[in-house]
């Protein structure tokens, strides 16, 4: 049995966030916690606040044993792109994208 979680349209860039998942990915809940606390990445606090979630969602729609938890699945998906400009010389536009990310993990028990 697993139970998942999914944070959508996360105003971080997938390619910053995939560095963090790699991380945690097949570990213990307990000992991702511990790497994502020591982790110095601005999107750790989401992927926390998603794995938190998840194992919450095991424990509350499961009954499954907290403590007994593994991150089974990690992945980061791009979510859609916001289009900015900024003015260049001659008159020109400059693009800019803002990516987002959907980020979702997957608990199973071991």
């Amino acid at each position: 049995m697993e139970a998942k979680a999914i944070a959508k349209t996360i105003r971080i860039a997938p390619r910053k966030v995939r560095l963090v998942i790699d991380l945690i990915r097949g570990k213990q809940v307990g000992e991702a916690f511990a790497i994502l606390k020591h982790t110095d990445k601005g999107s750790a606090p989401v992927v926390e606040k998603v794995l938190k979630s998840a194992i919450a969602n095991a424990e509350h729609n499961y009954n499954m044993d907290v403590n007994g938890l593994v991150v089974k699945e990690a992945y980061v998906n791009a979510g859609s792109t916001l289009k900015r400009f900024r003015p260049r010389a001659k008159g020109r536009a400059g693009l800019i994208n803002k990516r987002t990310s959907h980020i979702t993990i997957v608990v199973a028990e071991k």
